[in-house]
């Protein structure tokens, strides 16, 4: 598989990441061997980067990425995070935020137990806690690199003040945020934040929680555990609005006998040499969809096209509910 360089930070990773957050997130996990053989099955096609965090659970994630990469911690690059406001003994989620430096230190430990290894390669802050410096947060992980129990420093969601004020502390390698061809907000400002400091991107939801995959319309009914049916951009209206960007994806796919969710992927990939996608998947036979988009090479029109459908075609509904958006950007 292609592999990419993070920004200026070294750190090279396979050009397109596994994210685990749908595996396992609650104690009961039905399909578990399922899920570790799709992230083993990721491995022998190439994939290096793989993604998880505590809150996922909370806990059992973690636990689970430990058991598929046993024996083969060399293999992979395991990213995890801290940040929410979790009892660090019973595992209990308060709810809200938490970056105390206190927090984090018991956070790291718990992380590396589960995760049975003795170093984290990248450790995000999952959301930026607004009654905590960030120049605190950032003194943490340093301290926690300086005693290698952590590679390299990652944020998630932040807003282009936050990063700068961490990356004057500890070197930030990599920001983690929603950015697809219906998610453009990065553009606005956090993108060229990230290339004039040498910071790399990992987009996560680069299929737009599944649908620029064009396996979504209209019609489509969301189980009451589904996030995505309290997402206004799920809404049925806007489902249907933004149907013409899927059908454009569709489009432009022919041209390239690539799927919807192949030309997504290719455009992102398109849009900096620094930004490493990451997908989530329960199947293999998508795993192997996705990372197919590494063969699509989009001619100039197209990426065009792609570009200006921003304007041309702006999609309908929030990302999130209102109290989610208010943790986005701080």
């Amino acid at each position: 598989m292609q592999k990419r360089k993070l920004g200026n930070s070294g750190l090279e990773v396979s050009a397109l990441s596994l994210g685990a957050m749908g595996y396992g997130k609650s104690r009961d996990i039905p399909d578990r061997t399922e899920m570790i053989a799709v992230l083993r099955g990721a491995v022998d096609r190439g994939m290096t980067f793989f993604d998880t965090a505590e809150v996922y659970g909370p806990w059992t994630n973690e636990e689970m990425i430990a058991e598929a990469f046993r024996r083969m911690r060399d293999k992979v690059i395991i990213a995890t995070k801290f940040g929410w406001d979790i009892d660090q003994k019973t595992g209990e989620h308060r709810g809200g935020v938490n970056s105390r430096p206190e927090q984090i230190r018991s956070a790291v430990e718990g992380s590396l137990k589960r995760l049975g290894t003795d170093y984290i390669d990248l450790y995000y802050q999952h959301r930026v806690d607004p009654d905590v410096p960030m120049e605190d947060v950032a003194g943490v992980v340093k301290d926690l690199i300086g005693q290698g129990k952590v590679r390299f420093f990652g944020l998630s969601e932040a807003g282009s003040a936050s990063i700068r004020r961490a990356h004057a502390v500890q070197p930030v390698t990599a920001l983690q945020s929603e950015y697809s061809l219906w998610t453009r907000e990065p553009e606005t400002e956090i993108l060229a934040t990230l290339e004039e400091l040498g910071i790399g991107m990992v987009p996560f939801s680069p299929l737009g929680k599944g649908f620029l995959t064009g396996k979504i319309d209209a019609t489509t009914k969301f189980s009451d555990t589904d996030m995505r049916g309290k997402i206004p951009r799920f809404e049925a209206d806007a489902r249907e609005g933004n149907q013409r960007l899927v059908d454009m994806l569709r489009r432009i796919g022919e041209q390239h006998q690539a799927s919807p969710a192949q030309v997504a992927l290719a455009w992102l990939l398109a849009q900096k040499p620094w930004i490493v996608p990451l997908f989530g998947t329960r199947k293999l036979e998508r795993f192997e969809e996705n990372i197919g988009a590494l063969a699509v090479h989009l001619p100039a029109d197209n990426l065009a096209e792609l570009n200006q459908s921003k304007t041309t075609m702006p999609v309908e509904g929030a990302r999130y509910p209102d109290e989610h958006m208010r943790r986005v950007g701080l």
